[in-house]
């Protein structure tokens, strides 16, 4: 039974990617009044924004998270749009700015590692490869549906990216390093570990914050340079993909210097315009006050 409705529910989800832009918008404005009536996560969405921005009033932490509603709203169907869009349509609507660094990066041999958020399109973020000279890849945590899996490694591969799982992400790498390829590798950094899992904390949005350490774990291991691919939103449907350099050298950086600088470029994106975080994600579930790192 699960099957079936997988495979329906996959049937929908694909038939969106047919669809013209000005009708997902339609779509995606009728749901998001449908999204406001049920009150989705509305809870946690309106306690993650009040401990994040305390100083705010009630009516302006009311705007933030209708403006967070429509967003999303937004960035669901055009995720799903990516199952059919043109080369020709996203290069259209997606431009890079300074993307000049990363082909430095390539011309002089070196590979790149990009931190990125869940903020705006994110799932748009892979079309860089349509822009720069360094092979775009990405790491992942499987879904539990294994139908869902593969289409969402589909969307994510559109445009030539690799995707690697979490748990084989640096034999990846190294492998990768063996052949040649010079890549520039994606890693999300902005949700929360699991808690036996957690190995580090540090002042995030108002809050002391579990972190992943890959950001700096990995590049230190290869000391390649790190950047972070800032997703700007133009105007709906338009977006442009900002490479800002973070650390060039990760090997001469203290521990949890890399982790510390990228946490705080997030927080000052998200402050600047906080309506495209992803507020619906339990992000600070497992805080601890009383954690030591280890």
């Amino acid at each position: 039974m699960n099957n079936i409705g997988t495979k329906i529910g996959l049937f929908f989800i694909k038939q969106l990617g047919f669809l013209p832009f000005w009708f997902l918008y339609l779509l995606s404005d009728l749901f998001y009044y449908i999204v406001l009536a049920i009150g989705y996560r509305k809870k946690l969405v309106y306690k993650n924004l009040r401990n994040a921005f305390p100083e705010k009033s009630d009516q302006e932490i009311k705007d933030i998270a209708h403006k967070f509603y429509h967003n999303f709203c937004d960035a669901f169907f055009e995720t799903f749009k990516l199952y059919r869009i043109s080369e020709k349509q996203i290069r259209k609507r997606i431009s890079v700015k300074n993307g000049e660094l990363l082909d430095k990066y390539y011309d002089e041999g070196k590979d790149v590692y990009a931190i990125m958020a869940h903020y705006g399109t994110w799932e748009w973020v892979p079309s860089i490869n349509l822009f720069v000279k360094l092979h775009g890849c990405a790491i992942y945590h499987p879904l539990k549906s294994k139908p869902y899996d593969e289409f969402m490694l589909k969307l994510r591969s559109r445009w030539g990216s690799y995707n690697f799982p979490m748990k084989t992400s640096f034999r990846s790498v190294i492998q990768m390093k063996k052949e040649g390829t010079r890549f520039l590798l994606g890693l999300l950094a902005d949700q929360s570990p699991s808690k036996s899992k957690i190995q580090y904390q540090t002042m995030f949005l108002n809050q002391m914050t579990p972190v992943h350490l890959g950001g700096e774990k990995m590049p230190a291991k290869t000391n390649d340079p790190i950047v972070f691919l800032r997703f700007d939103k133009i105007k709906r449907g338009h977006y442009c993909i900002v490479v800002e350099p973070l650390i060039e050298n990760p090997k001469e950086c203290k521990e949890y210097e890399i982790t510390k600088t990228h946490v705080k470029h997030l927080e000052n994106i998200i402050k600047e315009k906080p309506e495209y975080w992803l507020w619906t994600h339990n992000r600070w579930k497992h805080s601890d006050p009383n954690f030591k790192v280890k």
